[in-house]
């Protein structure tokens, strides 16, 4: 306060300081014509005012970091603040794109590091990181596919696709100009071996399969449909969206997968949802290795580079690196917990998945399985009778704190609800889940009005979906 003592009354004007500049006016730099009269109606407020008004917004809208996510098949994994913290590094963050690769060899390093240990995890042979999204990876798995088969001299155009299959693999599978034959579970909601040997043909190239499922089932057939598939010269496709229930228990090439995705944005944690960001790299087996998308990453005589000169690649499919931070971020997430905790991860989330259908399997319709891995999948059907539906159990849960389950998929469970707790949440998380689905059933039979109003306490009420979709109005 030394400094301060010296200007009795307030600070001297002069103390910083006169401009040297003089002053000048607006109209100097600009025709007066592209000028406002009067100033434009913005509020100003105070920085506290300002920061309250954005922290309030944050508390009106539910994410992770507020509550469970019980949102199944897409795995919405708490994502630890360090994957952040490491994708803001400068260093990485900063990288122009036309770097040269003498100057990137730490970021090259990370990404070729980071395919290694999904070729690890997977026992596949060569992979491409290069894919934005889940549904981009099978894309790309597809299109080498068809590449695959015309370097062979065939014409194979049919993906065979099970009734418990992701949306995006017929949406995928038609992208690539191919055509889809679905094949039906059985009642237990697996694949028979007999119902893929009377869909197979000269003409199916491929199977495509979630193990496991989206039931939460293992496809306990997997490595009999692989037999089927290969002596008929066809490819098995794994969809890794479900993942995260066998990180470190199995690789999925000891039972006969030649493609597979995996989606860094839910299995390895960094943020999912809200359209992104995403990133699916595509793991292959050795025959099909040089129709990967170029560049592919590698490393020889001590330095990283990009390979462009795969023979039968199927060209670039995203420009530079790919979704270079989230590849940051899972690179981060595996290093973290090395192989032992990969390993507790898939354990958890089976043991919580478990935890929860048990509780629940009494007071909602179970139509598969007595028992689950990573999610599991009920139904709301038992609440007709009383006029109502999943979407209003759905909504009701919002009342109750809690983000809503995935509803009405797969398709092939009447009024479903698809639950995925994931590993990290607790054993008092899992109960307060309980209690208020617990709550919900018996208000579905004592007070249905509570589920059909619902909800009844969050900021906004209950939309007309139908209305929002047709006449969509995102200036408000």
């Amino acid at each position: 306060m030394e400094l301060l003592s010296k200007y009795k009354g307030g600070l001297k004007k002069d103390y910083l300081g006169k401009l040297d500049i003089g002053e000048k006016s607006l109209e100097s730099f600009f025709d007066p014509k592209y000028l406002r009269k009067e100033s434009p109606p913005i509020p100003s407020p105070s920085e506290v005012e300002l920061v309250r008004h954005f922290v309030k917004l944050s508390e009106m809208n539910y994410h992770i970091d507020k509550g469970m996510y019980p949102l199944g098949s897409c795995t919405m994994k708490y994502n630890p603040k360090i994957n952040e913290d490491m994708a803001r590094l400068p260093g990485l963050v900063n990288i122009h794109p036309e770097t040269p690769e003498s100057a990137i060899q730490g970021s090259l390093q990370l990404m070729y590091e980071l395919g290694e240990f999904l070729k690890e995890i997977s026992g596949l042979d060569a992979i491409s990181l290069q894919p934005k999204a889940g549904a981009h990876g099978e894309l790309t798995g597809l299109l080498i596919t068809n590449a695959y088969f015309n370097s062979l001299g065939e014409d194979r155009k049919i993906v065979l696709i099970p009734d418990t299959a992701h949306g995006t693999n017929p949406a995928s599978s038609r992208r690539a100009g191919l055509n889809v034959k679905e094949v039906k579970s059985n009642k237990d909601g697996i694949l028979e071996p007999d119902s893929l040997k009377e869909a197979m043909s000269d003409n199916v190239a491929l199977l495509m399969i979630t193990n496991p499922n989206t039931l939460g089932i293992f496809e306990s057939h997997i490595r009999e449909l692989a037999n089927i598939l290969h002596s008929d010269g066809a490819l098995l496709y794994m969809d890794g969206a479900n993942l995260n229930a066998l990180l470190g228990k199995v690789r999925v090439s000891d039972f006969g997968v030649d493609i597979l995705h995996f989606n860094l944005h839910k299995t390895f944690s960094t943020p999912h949802g809200g359209g992104g960001p995403g990133s699916g790299p595509l793991a292959v087996t050795e025959k099909l290795s040089s129709f990967l998308p170029i560049p592919t990453i590698e490393f020889e005589k001590k330095k990283y580079y990009f390979n462009w000169g795969l023979e039968n690649s199927i060209g670039k499919i995203a420009s530079f690196y790919g979704p270079f931070l989230v590849i940051v971020k899972a690179y981060t997430y595996i290093r973290m917990l090395g192989v032992e905790g990969l390993e507790e991860v898939s354990e958890q989330a089976v043991i919580n998945s478990n935890y929860l259908l048990t509780r629940l399997k009494d007071m909602y319709s179970l139509p598969y399985g007595k028992n689950c891995m990573h999610e599991f999948v009920l139904s709301g059907s038992d609440f007709k009778e009383f006029g109502i539906r999943t979407l209003d159990i759905a909504k009701r849960l919002l009342d109750y704190g809690y983000h809503a389950p995935t509803i009405y998929f797969p398709l092939i469970v009447p009024e479903a609800l698809m639950i995925e707790p994931t590993e990290t949440e607790s054993k008092e998380s899992l109960d307060g889940f309980v209690e208020a689905m617990k709550n919900i059933a018996k208000e579905a039979r004592e007070d249905p009005d509570k589920l059909k109003n619902a909800p009844s306490n969050t900021p906004v009420g209950r939309l007309d979906e139908v209305k929002v979709n047709r006449e969509l109005n995102v200036r408000w």
